[in-house]
């Protein structure tokens, strides 16, 4: 056959710049494209699981899991060393002799961790191996391509093992990523200089074009199919194969090169564009729920514990956490950057609830049983004086023990009805004893029973003649009031508290009454010092505001001091009446001395 002179460039080198090398692309794509989905552990025990789980599987773990791993289990192991620190100086340990117990779990943890660390490092190793002997294995062909290009006279001889040579190249893997570029367009330059030195006849040149544009064809039509494929990922994938083997096709008639690749750049652009949109749905997807997540985190976090005070209102805010818990599981990851810690930071702020709510039910518990041995003590007590016969002394003792009684609060509720049931039948034993010993005394106490309600009566009579209120005549009816004697113990607090409400309104009204005649009389006095001219009203405002001002500090006093005093005794209970009293009549001054101050704007007007 006679040879022929063959283009001096091959395809592969013509549209270098349009398409990159395929090791370094693939490289890039499977770094892009690794994922991991990290299932939620909550305690210690969850995390260790995953962490024997992947030393035991064949699993090398994501280098993100692991991170979380390790930060997950040293969180919680810190909790639970403070929890045993705290327990053991609870128990009446010296602090700084106090030394953690060794921990099983986190040896094993350890040791997991450990064959992870050296599964992944044997992977590493073993694909630096494979990639440093592909490296040499391509730079070998590179020599022999070199040398075959370096023999124009045997260059039709050689072509067959040319040929080999290339086949060889295209199933040897990769090669280290800093090496890829550089070896790639080696290899390309010493097959442009083999074709360029190549003397083929014709007719091997026209099949070689004919079937390197049916196998060019063929790819073209493979990647305008990719298209239609549903998972843009794996089209993508597929589009970097088809590339590689493009590469390594040969050359195609001159007049055909451009034309061909066009169609097959074309295809390609639509996989890519497809690619590229894809990803960036997925950032914006990824920022929208990195701020739904935030939006969560604000809400677990604005959640205020400080006012709980029971079961009810702690289990709501329960409720309200867990719903928000739920929401969270139904969003995507956020960005790789920030997804661990929005995660962290909404973790954290459920923790600070949930250990908040353990302290409250602890601190809870302990108040029941102390509150539950002192009413058993109480029950000892009134067993112990039922059969008495001492009824006056001991009448008084259980009046007292039932006191003490009010001012205890709640008991674990096993032992509530119990207890109850014992105090209430050792005092009502007593008493039934006492009124069968002295039923003659019940007859006077329900006399002086009816007395007092007719007291009452007529002071809410006198109530309904607001203009014909007096001191005297409430004063009158209190003394009178006193006069009587005792009456049914089961009656006394119901009929004091209708005798305190009724006095409480009446002098009320007459505090407002006098608050009137006081601010009437002001007024009056006020035109005489406004006939008088100068500067007597704004210095009369000044002393006003000044008594106002003081007055409401004085008040703000008052209510922050209320907040300190406790009101589970009785001393307790009459200091805060008095105080709230005092708050009362404060305000009502402070009322009086605002209708002044507006008094006086008025007449300054």
């Amino acid at each position: 056959m006679d040879s022929q002179e063959l283009p001096v460039q091959n395809e592969g080198m013509v549209n270098e710049n349009n398409v990159a090398n395929p090791e370094v692309e693939q490289t890039e794509t499977a770094q892009t494209e690794t994922t991991t989905q990290i299932p939620l552990m909550t305690t210690k025990a969850e995390v260790l699981e995953r962490a024997l789980a992947l030393a035991q599987s064949e699993e090398v773990g994501e280098r993100q899991e692991i991170d979380l791993l390790k930060q997950l289990f040293y969180k919680y192991q810190r909790a639970e060393n403070q929890e045993a620190r705290e327990a053991y100086i609870a128990q009446g340990g010296d602090p700084e002799t106090y030394s953690p117990e060794p921990s099983v779990d986190e040896e094993n943890f350890k040791l997991a961790m450990q064959a992870l660390r050296q599964r992944r490092a044997d992977q590493q190793a073993a694909l630096e191996r494979e990639r440093q002997d592909n490296l040499e294995k391509k730079l070998a062909i590179i020599d022999k391509i070199k040398a075959l290009a370096a023999t124009p006279e045997e260059a039709n001889k050689t072509y067959d093992e040319f040929k080999q040579l290339q086949n060889e190249w295209r199933e040897i893997g990769s090669v280290p990523p800093e090496n890829a570029t550089e070896i790639w367009k080696n290899h390309q330059l010493y097959v442009e200089q083999f074709y360029d030195l190549l003397k083929l006849n014709i007719e091997m040149r026209e099949y070689d074009f004919k079937k390197n544009l049916e196998a060019k064809t063929r790819l073209c039509e493979q990647a305008e199919k990719l298209a239609d494929e549903t998972d843009v990922i794996s089209a993508f994938n597929q589009l970097q194969g088809l590339h590689q083997e493009y590469k390594e096709i040969g050359p195609v008639a001159k007049e055909l090169r451009e034309e061909i690749w066009s169609r097959f750049k074309a295809a390609s652009t639509v996989i890519n564009k497809r690619h590229q949109d894809h990803f960036e749905a997925k950032k914006a997807q990824e920022e929208e729920n990195l701020q739904k997540k935030t939006e969560l985190c604000e809400q677990v976090e604005a959640i205020q514990t400080e006012g709980l005070k029971t079961y009810a209102e702690w289990e709501e805010k329960t409720q309200q956490i867990i719903a928000v818990q739920g929401v969270w599981k139904t969003i995507g990851y956020a960005p790789q950057k920030m997804n661990t810690k929005i995660f962290e930071r909404f973790r954290a702020a459920c923790d600070k609830f949930f250990e908040q709510k353990v302290t409250f039910f602890k601190t809870l518990r302990e108040g029941l049983n102390d509150n539950y041995a002192a009413k058993k003590a109480l029950v000892e007590q009134a067993e112990a004086l039922k059969e008495s016969t001492d009824w006056k002394a001991t009448s008084d003792a259980m009046i007292e023990l039932q006191k003490k009684w009010k001012t205890i609060g709640a008991v674990p509720k096993k032992y509530s009805d119990q207890l109850w049931k014992q105090f209430i039948d050792a005092c009502d034993y007593f008493f039934e004893q006492k009124g069968k010993a002295t039923a003659g005394e019940r007859s006077e106490q329900l006399a002086n029973l009816e007395k007092k309600r007719d007291v009452i009566e007529r002071l809410k009579a006198l109530a309904e003649q607001a203009e014909e209120v007096t001191v005297d005549k409430i004063r009158t009816l209190q003394n009178e009031w006193v006069e009587i004697g005792h009456v049914p113990f089961r009656d006394k607090d119901k009929v004091y508290k209708q005798y305190r409400e009724i006095c409480d309104t009446l002098y009320d009204g007459l505090s407002k009454s006098r608050a009137a005649r006081r601010l009437n009389s002001f007024k009056n006095n006020l035109k005489a010092s406004a006939d008088q001219g100068g500067n007597s009203l704004q210095a009369e405002r000044n002393r006003l505001q000044r008594a106002y001002d003081n007055l409401k500090g004085e008040i703000q006093t008052y209510e922050n001091n209320l907040g300190f005093l406790t009101s589970k005794s009785k001393k307790g209970n009459s200091l805060v009446d008095e105080v709230n009293k005092k708050i009362e009549k404060l305000k009502g001054e402070l009322a009086l001395l605002k209708e002044k101050i507006k008094a006086v704007n008025e007449q300054m007007k």
